[in-house]
């Protein structure tokens, strides 16, 4: 899964497939429950995959 430092990265890029939907995620404590993120070469930072419980959907157009 890809993820984006900042919402407004998160809606641009979002923007680029059709009307985005941003989640937060709730990284630190995925990070404290021992779940792994990367730095990709490119500054993409990735994960394997995102629980349900540490995702949160923010309004439209955030």
């Amino acid at each position: 899964m890809h993820l984006s430092a900042d919402e407004a990265t998160a809606v641009g890029v979002g923007k680029r497939h059709g009307k985005p939907l941003v989640l937060r995620v709730d990284a630190a404590a995925m990070q404290a429950q021992g779940l792994r993120f990367y730095l990709s070469e490119n500054g993409v930072w990735l994960t394997d995959a995102v629980p349900a419980m540490y995702l949160t959907p923010l309004p439209h157009g955030a």
